[in-house]
């Protein structure tokens, strides 16, 4: 899909500079613009690259200044960057504004769709599932019994949402997403042998949760395994049954988090964070990467480490850990000397 500068600059409320009926087809960084390409200019450690760049238009301040030659058509914006960013997301509806139903699919009679629905090829809606407007099922996705969408959806290719699951408006579940598989629970019996413990609550999702490509929540044992609304989750992140995660809290990449965990509001995770089960983590906490959490965390607290402890104090600690070897050679030497008197 090819667009002007005109008709950019229109999306954009900002002004053409060069020519107007310059067309683009494709998205770039400036410094590896090519013929056919809109970039932005933002940052004026980049300056230098408009000069060069062989992008067909770039986007920039209204009071950038140009001091050298340029070839590149520019719109004049009050903002290059957030500009930028609104015409990805025009530029991704767009992408994204797929319609109708593909065959082979599958829709149960006893299903509810709302207006509006994409459901792409290959894709399976179970009995009795009711999905609400405006949403997008990409192919190769199962929908299972009793689940319920809401509006605005967007399930990608190969998302496995299980029975009984609820979703609220507006989610986004990547692909490879599994919600409401059995969550981990066995009992070992007087033989030394495991024995399974039906998995029977459900997983819901509130309004405004994003999912990361192949992260998994377990539907609860009893009750639900609750994601609250605008929680953020990055991809590969494990989730297991009766996890509470609260409002606005953000979790990246490969983080797992163990059975009845709580966390609070507006939490921020980093990655490869392992929670042991049945602790409560308080609201504003700040979880540095790669920590271990085994007990309790109140409100406002920030931590580091494994098992984790306060951040001032990890970061003290961690300058002693590192001049270990000087230390105890000091300690070598004054042993040495008292030997010796």
């Amino acid at each position: 899909m090819k667009f002007t500068a005109t008709q950019i600059a229109g999306i954009l409320e900002g002004d053409v500079d060069g020519d107007g009926a310059t067309e683009v087809s494709k998205l770039a960084k400036i410094e590896e613009g090519l013929p056919g390409s809109l970039t932005f200019l933002a940052n004026p450690r980049y300056t230098s690259y408009i000069y060069t760049t062989k992008a067909s238009i770039t986007i920039v301040n209204k009071d950038f200044n140009p001091e050298q030659a340029y070839t590149t058509t520019l719109i004049r914006v009050d903002d290059a960057y957030k500009s930028f960013s609104k015409l990805l997301e025009y530029y991704n509806q767009v992408k994204m504004n797929k319609t109708g139903i593909e065959q082979p699919s599958f829709i149960s009679e006893t299903a509810i769709t709302g207006e509006n629905l994409y459901l792409g090829a290959f894709a399976y809606i179970g009995d009795n599932v009711t999905i609400g407007n405006n949403v997008k099922i990409y192919p190769h996705s199962y929908i299972g019994d009793n689940v319920t969408i809401g509006n605005n959806c967007v399930i990608f290719a190969g998302a496995k949402i299980y029975s009984e699951s609820e979703i609220g408006n507006s989610c986004v579940i990547n692909s490879g997403v599994i919600l409401g598989a059995d969550g981990f629970g066995f009992s070992p019996n007087d033989n030394g042998e495991f024995a399974k413990i039906p998995q029977t609550g459900n997983v819901i999702l509130e309004d405004h949760v994003d999912v990361g490509a192949g992260t998994t929540i377990d539907r609860a044992t009893l009750g639900s395994t609750i994601i609250r609304q605008g929680v953020k989750l990055d991809n590969q992140i494990q989730i297991a049954h009766n996890v509470e995660i609260g409002r606005n809290t953000a979790i990246a990449a490969q983080t797992g988090i163990a059975g009845s965990t709580k966390i609070g509001e507006n939490c921020l995770i980093g990655g490869q964070v392992g929670f042991a089960g049945h602790i409560i983590i308080g609201n504003n906490v700040r979880i540095q990467a790669q920590s271990g959490i085994g007990k309790n965390i109140k409100d406002n607290e920030t931590v580091q480490g494994s098992p984790a402890f306060g951040y001032g104090d990890w970061n003290k600690s961690y300058v002693h850990f590192r001049n270990l070897p000087k230390i105890m050679d000091r300690l070598n030497s004054i042993e040495k000397k008292i030997d010796n008197e």
